[in-house]
């Protein structure tokens, strides 16, 4: 037994295993080959089959995030068997411009009144602009990644320069708009730490606010991040949207169009929660009635950040029909959405994955490849950084029929999974 051996917290019987069996069992859990693995991780399958095996020890730190983030592990623990991680080395590889973006994060503005901070309404039109951009680039993460350090620093500057409450007020809705967007840009990176940090920023920034929006706009990402954290964190996910929904209902009457949005759009979370714990009733039930608030919206109405709109419906009802794991219903509902509906190239993009994930489901892969390359035209990073999409890629690089692993092959290429 390998010197790293420790009892697996998911073994009733404390049986002590090492990393290599931790690997594996993860793995297998998730119904992934050796080869995909592989894959994923820039390795060969042999590579993966030793250190399954314990002939190889604990891999290096960032293959260990690279691992996680294949097997979608959120505590290390579960990999490393409660092993220390040193926090300051907690860093793998990411988007060229993730350490730019951590910088603006992590430092403080300046206390001082050296230079004055912009305007209010002059960030809220960078902001506008940033959102724009993220739904019309299809190379979206790299436009907000060179947007996003001076404008996390002016509006940090403008929330500590405000003289009035009402001026403070305003400013930390500016804010925490700045913090949702980044937070799109930080999500599917290997830094969990500075993703809950970001989402928590946002959070205190919207409650200072006292803006209902800004608010609802906050706790729909802390959603995200706690239901994509794994299946313990299922009932954070759903206090934190019980709890707005609570909160934003009473306002619902008189709301306008960003307000009923973002409670639609909360109500959608709360539907795709219950998807993943397998409630189908619930999770119809939160769509319907998410369903009932869009068509309140004005006709042509978007939400920036959350997408929310009748257009968006269809979209939504794949995701949960395929979280549910109805293959026939998930392609019957990617039949009826209208793709070409979706203003949005990365929230088009991640709707053919979703579309991909019914056909793949549903035993037609070859329709699936089809719609991953729909969403390789749409939004080339949203494919790239997605592991549901890179997943059936890689399975279907080893098909059997040559025409169909020649095609997969030739997305991998375009995708980033294999060299030429």
């Amino acid at each position: 037994m390998s010197s790293d051996s420790t009892p697996d917290p998911l073994d009733p019987t404390g049986t002590p295993i090492g990393f290599g069996q931790r690997m594996q069992l993860l793995r297998t859990r998730r119904g992934m080959t050796r080869e995909v693995l592989a894959g994923l991780l820039g390795k060969s399958s042999s590579w993966v089959k030793q250190v399954e095996g314990g002939r190889l020890q604990m891999p290096k730190l960032d293959t260990i995030l690279a691992i996680a983030e294949a097997l979608r592990v959120r505590d290390l623990s579960e990999l490393t068997g409660g092993r220390p991680v040193p926090g300051g080395l907690f860093i793998g590889p990411g988007h060229p411009r993730l350490a730019q973006v951590a910088d603006a994060i992590n430092s403080l503005p300046g206390l001082g009144r050296d230079r004055q901070a912009p305007s209010l309404e002059h960030l809220r039109a960078r902001l506008a602009a940033a959102w724009q951009a993220r739904h019309s680039a299809p190379d979206h993460r790299e436009v907000i990644g060179a947007l996003l350090p001076d404008l996390i620093r002016d509006a940090q500057l403008a929330a500590r320069q405000a003289d009035t409450a009402a001026e403070r007020r305003a400013a930390q809705a500016v804010l925490a708009q700045a913090y949702a967007l980044t937070q799109f840009f930080v999500s599917y990176q290997p830094d969990s730490s500075l993703l809950w940090r970001v989402a928590e920023r946002g959070m205190i920034a919207a409650q200072e606010s006292e803006d209902p929006h800004a608010i609802g706009v906050a706790a729909w990402l802390t959603t995200q991040a706690h239901r994509d954290s794994g299946s313990s964190h299922y009932d954070a996910a759903e206090t934190v949207t019980r709890e707005i929904l609570d909160f934003l209902t009473p306002l619902l009457p008189d709301a306008d169009g960003s307000v009923l949005a973002i409670a639609g759009a909360l109500r959608f979370e709360a539907a795709y929660t219950a998807a993943r714990r397998g409630q189908k009733a619930v999770a119809w039930s939160h769509w319907d009635q998410a369903g009932r608030m869009a068509t309140r919206l004005p006709d042509g109405y978007y939400h920036p950040v959350t997408s929310f709109s009748r257009a968006i419906m269809g979209a939504h009802a794949v995701t949960v029909a395929v979280e549910l794991h109805a293959g026939g219903e998930s392609v019957r509902q990617a039949a009826l959405a209208d793709a070409s509906a979706i203003p949005s190239r990365p929230r088009r993009a991640r709707h053919r994955i979703e579309q991909a994930r019914a056909y793949q489901l549903d035993g037609q892969p070859d329709v699936a490849l089809a719609t991953l390359e729909q969403a390789h035209a749409a939004a080339p990073e949203t494919i790239r950084w997605n592991g549901y999409a890179k997943r059936i890629i890689l399975e279907e690089c080893e098909a059997v029929p040559v025409q169909r692993r020649r095609r997969a092959a030739e997305l991998a290429v375009k995708v980033g999974l294999l060299a030429v």
